[in-house]
């Protein structure tokens, strides 16, 4: 209780590591258009004039990988040749395998496909049952992209991030601390009327009423110019943004990965699942902030361990709120992909600005809260 100080980053979809992450998730959506059952499991590289496409998969269909590759590299602004990293000059090296038999073997005994804990999260701070840093600095950072792809801010560059600190008393939101926005530029825009546009046309567009005060503070750049970016200056990798994927510094990690990974892999299909079920915990007023807790285990066909946090503030016995839990939402590998019907091509739209708290995605329906209505 009293105050605390809670963080969260946002790539944007120009940044290298997030790039890699699209990538993989394109080419996974890609991989289930062609066969739904299609199992696949990639990690990609980027740097200066180079693709890398290495994993394992097994599937019945065709894809182009370097014609996806470059497509998607497009689709986010790696166009020109000034940037040192665009879509048709850059090669597109391939190392891919078959799935190990070892692992087909347990995921067709309907075990789990990964040994996993994983984690889900659910709050009041906002009506996306998100917390307010995470979903401050993804709805800020999918604004500058937005901005830059729709020509509003030709000036703008690809890569770029967002860090956003938000004070709480009490454990609710008392007042944004910090925006500080690093974006990639031309290099005859200058310092100031960047920093101007993105505060006025963004930043100050897109934080909540009443939470701007007078220690606010607004930054854009503040280390300067930022011209050189994306690939061309720093490695990207999928996997290195998985707290940013999930719920900032506010919840546990479960340490995984998730993009370039078909829903076989559990580390993946259940975090979604654990989101879903936290998120029934809070919308139903069972509690205001609520973790779901998982372990799984490879080849084995049912969760190893769960549970649940509510920090205090729960409206129910918490260990019924876990068998209520248990009851309605499947933990069987197998059964979870069924119950959020995950073999189709959905996984582009989730490799950047989080898994989360987005409309229209499965594990976001609240489609069974009137499961939790006689406890409260």
């Amino acid at each position: 209780m009293g105050r605390t100080i809670k963080f969260a980053e946002s790539p944007m979809e120009g940044h290298p590591d997030k790039l890699a992450d699209l990538i993989a998730d394109a080419l996974l959506d890609e991989f289930i258009k062609k066969d739904p059952y299609s199992r696949v499991s990639l990690e990609i590289l980027l740097i200066s004039g180079m693709t890398l496409v290495a994993g394992h998969v097994s599937t019945e269909g065709y894809v182009d990988i370097p014609g996806v590759v470059r497509q998607t590299i497009k689709e986010v602004g790696y166009s020109r040749p000034e940037y040192g990293f665009d879509a048709d000059s850059s090669a597109v090296l391939t190392s891919i395998e078959e799935q190990s038999p070892d692992i087909v073997l347990g995921i067709s005994s309907e075990g789990a496909g990964d040994t996993a804990t994983v984690v889900g999260y659910a709050c009041t701070d906002t009506e996306s049952y998100m917390p307010l840093p995470i979903s401050l600095a993804h709805s800020i950072s999918k604004k500058v992209s937005h901005l830059r792809k729709s020509g509003k801010a030709p000036f703008l560059r690809p890569d770029g991030k967002v860090l956003s600190t938000v004070v709480y008393e009490d454990n609710k939101p008392l007042f944004v601390k910090d925006v500080i926005v690093f974006c990639q530029h031309d290099p005859d825009i200058s310092l100031d009327k960047l920093r101007d546009f993105v505060i006025e046309e963004a930043v100050k567009k897109l934080i909540p009423k009443g939470l701007i005060q007078k220690e606010t503070r607004i930054l854009v750049n503040p280390s300067g110019r930022f011209v050189l970016g994306g690939p061309a200056a720093d490695v990207g990798q999928t996997g290195r943004k998985i707290v940013s994927d999930a719920y900032g510094d506010v919840a546990y990690s479960g340490g995984s990965a998730f993009s370039g990974k078909d829903p076989t892999k559990t580390d993946r299909t259940a975090s979604y699942l654990a989101r879903m079920m936290a998120k029934h915990v809070v919308a139903s007023g069972l509690a205001e902030r609520c973790m779901v807790q998982m372990a799984y285990a490879f080849g084995l066909s049912e969760v190893i361990a769960f549970d649940i946090e509510t920090y205090g503030t729960e409206k129910a016995d918490k260990e019924r709120i876990k068998a209520r839990l248990l009851e309605v939402f499947p933990t069987n590998p197998k059964r979870m992909i069924e119950f959020l019907d995950l073999r189709k091509p959905i996984y582009k739209q989730t490799a950047c600005y989080g898994h989360f708290g987005k409309e229209g995605l499965p594990w976001e329906r609240l489609s069974h809260l009137d499961s939790f209505l006689d406890l409260q």
